[in-house]
């Protein structure tokens, strides 16, 4: 899932993130699965914090970026910091798309999208897995 040419803070092999990680939250964060909708443990969740990646617990979204898209997981209008995720384009299911990773470990978080018409200050929804992240409560 990950790219094979990009070099990650932390990086590690299938068998040692298997070993970190559960079979569902492996599935989703090194092979770009999906949860199923209305699911996620933070796809209403009003609690203030922070929102790190699961994967290698890098700081990555903050409560107050967080909406009520009503999508089926937590949306997000905008990342902790621009560095703190990639883009990457995704042409799979037949559609064009944008996945977003985690930059410090490369893992799969979900995918943004952009003029839907949320009454966001960016006009973009990072529609990202619960099972991706952890929440730090403030």
């Amino acid at each position: 899932m990950t790219d094979s040419t990009k070099q990650y803070a932390v990086q590690k092999s299938d068998a040692e993130w298997k070993a970190q990680l559960s079979p569902a939250e492996f599935h989703v964060l090194r092979k770009a699965g999906t949860e199923r909708p209305f699911v996620g443990e933070y796809t209403d969740t009003k609690t203030v914090g922070v929102y790190k990646c699961r994967a290698c617990d890098a700081e990555l979204f903050r409560s107050e970026t967080k909406f009520d898209s009503h999508c089926g997981w937590p949306s997000f209008y905008a990342p902790l910091a621009e560095d703190r995720v990639e883009y990457i384009e995704d042409s799979t299911l037949g559609m064009k798309r944008v996945e977003v990773r985690c930059a410090n470990c490369g893992s799969h978080l979900g995918h943004v999208f952009e003029g839907e018409g949320y009454g966001t200050p960016t006009d973009q929804r990072y529609c990202i897995n619960s099972i991706s992240l952890t929440l730090a409560p403030a």
